[in-house]
């Protein structure tokens, strides 16, 4: 077998979407003791290959260079010490800390799902970063019950989406989401089942929040904004509410002046979570999660793996750009031939 690959690579390792090109010389991986070789079907678009792109996103150390976390496709070899209960051949599915945009990829076991028949390769791609993500914080981080009330912010985004699903699926109280545009925001109420979802460019969304919980607040807080939504999340919090940030879309920088008294009048928590940093261990906790929480809904229909667009992995400069406009609800997916 040859000893090389084709993935996606960037100019000078770094620049916009238009320095991307399908490298036909990347070294074929091996894998390790723990790890699968998976020839990949499909792969997921994340934010953070944007961010990885353009240079700004750290890479913890066992990640290859290649873009990518999400994939789908059939296992080719293993390792000496991998996981049981897959065997060569199998269709799979999976998180990996990097490689996805390649026609190979080397990864964990402890971090693939056998792939159901009732999805399509595509679907499969478009399932592990953002639902996995999305368990995380809303359950091991947020302390998501059954009968809490949550709030999804970037209501129409991949993890959004799935938490959304998550909740409704869980019997939480009350959905709230937040959206930049009218469109989204009906998206997240007539098609994801949220109780409601609000612009923050009508208004102060934190307002609109009390105002539909009676002046109680939500319980748990899902952030990706940032700085800029620090002070109305707290506003916006119940009573030993959890505030979970996975990311600083506004920008990295807390301006506003903060009153701290809201902790302890409101007894809040806020943590600051992230996935792709994890140890094999805890990751691979969460993807059983799914599987046992998840799955059997993806099967029978009630979950959905909403996917804006299929791309060939040739047009991945066009896809990357489309991700850009932050004009999608729902997944980007490439396709290898």
């Amino acid at each position: 077998m040859p000893d090389t690959m084709r993935a996606i690579d960037v100019k000078n390792d770094k620049g916009p979407a238009t320095a991307m090109y399908i490298n036909s010389s990347v070294p074929k991986p091996v894998p390790t003791a723990t790890q699968a070789l998976v020839k990949v079907r499909a792969f997921g678009l994340n934010r953070m290959d944007l961010m990885q792109r353009e240079g700004k996103y750290p890479l913890p150390p066992q990640a290859p260079k290649t873009m990518g976390v999400e994939f789908s496709g059939t296992i080719e070899s293993f390792g000496k010490d991998a996981e049981r209960g897959f065997k060569k051949g199998d269709a799979v599915f999976g998180l990996a800390y990097g490689g996805a945009y390649a026609e190979y990829i080397a990864v964990s076991t402890h971090m693939l799902v056998h792939k159901p028949e009732e999805l399509s390769w595509e679907e499969c791609a478009g399932i592990p970063e953002a639902w996995i993500t999305a368990t995380q914080a809303m359950y091991l981080v947020g302390g998501f019950e059954p009968g809490k009330s949550i709030l999804w912010h970037a209501g129409a985004s991949s993890v959004s989406i799935a938490g959304i699903q998550l909740s409704k699926g869980d019997n939480a109280s009350a959905i709230y989401a937040t959206a930049r545009s009218s469109d989204k925001c009906d998206f997240c109420v007539d098609s994801l089942g949220a109780t409601a979802a609000f612009n923050p460019n009508d208004g102060d969304w934190a307002d609109a929040v009390l105002k539909a919980t009676d002046g109680k607040g939500v319980d748990v807080i899902i952030d990706f904004i940032g700085p800029q939504y620090f002070n109305q999340n707290l506003k916006a919090a119940a009573r030993d509410g959890h505030i979970v940030n996975l990311a600083t879309l506004g920008g990295p920088v807390l301006k506003e002046e903060v009153d701290m008294s809201v902790f302890f009048r409101k007894r809040l928590r806020f943590e600051g979570s992230g996935l792709r940093s994890r140890d094999e261990q805890y990751q691979g906790k969460l993807r059983d999660q799914l599987v046992e929480h998840a799955m059997p809904k993806f099967k029978d229909g009630t979950f959905k793996v909403l996917i804006e667009k299929v791309f060939p992995w040739d047009k991945i400069v066009e896809a990357h750009q489309l991700m850009e406009s932050n004009k999608t609800k729902g997944k980007l997916i490439c396709t290898i031939d």
